[in-house]
């Protein structure tokens, strides 16, 4: 039988399946993809706890759909960093990406008319899970490339260390398994 780590965040109670990452560490899979109820309550709760912001940006692909719903909910855009350039991408702005959950590094890229279209606007980063903080630094190094200020860094989870930061906003911590 799978090991499980049981989450409650936003109300909303999930058994959370046991992967590891090599011999000595396991970490809980959180996955907002397809839990509507999950991704709609999170989405509320975080808008309740993060400063006014005009754009939220975000990291292809888990992010997304939080995201979303977060822009949804407050009726303010979102713009998701692209892992990779695309071809409607006029201008690509890029700059790499290492997470805990991906063995290589990773590209994370937005067009520059949507960088130019954060610029004098209040950003808050966004994304579902902060674990190393790799992912934020390259969110942050994009929102850095326009003349927008950052005025938050949300999570519904905070892995790890990373629950100790004073830098971020999320709604609860989420332990790593040290075998």
């Amino acid at each position: 039988m799978r090991k499980t780590y049981t989450l409650t965040v936003a109300g909303v109670t999930r058994e959370l399946p046991l992967c590891p990452v090599n011999e000595k560490l396991d970490i809980a899979a959180f996955v907002m993809f397809s839990d509507v109820e999950l991704t709609i309550a999170c989405a509320k709760a975080l808008l309740e706890k993060v400063p006014e912001f005009d754009v939220i940006l975000t990291a292809e692909a888990k992010g997304i759909p939080l995201a979303y719903e977060m822009s949804r909910q407050s009726g303010k855009p979102y713009i998701p960093a692209r892992k990779g350039p695309k071809l409607y991408m006029e201008d690509p702005v890029i700059v790499e990406d290492v997470s805990i959950t991906t063995a290589a590094a990773q590209k994370l890229v937005v067009d520059r008319k949507d960088l130019d279209g954060m610029d004098g606007k209040r950003i808050l980063i966004v994304d579902d899970v902060i674990s190393t903080g790799g992912s934020l630094h390259a969110l942050d190094a994009l929102a850095a490339k326009s003349k927008g200020t950052v005025v938050g860094r949300a999570a519904v989870l905070a892995e790890g260390d990373a629950a100790d930061r004073k830098d971020i906003i999320f709604l609860e911590p989420l332990p790593l398994f040290f075998k």
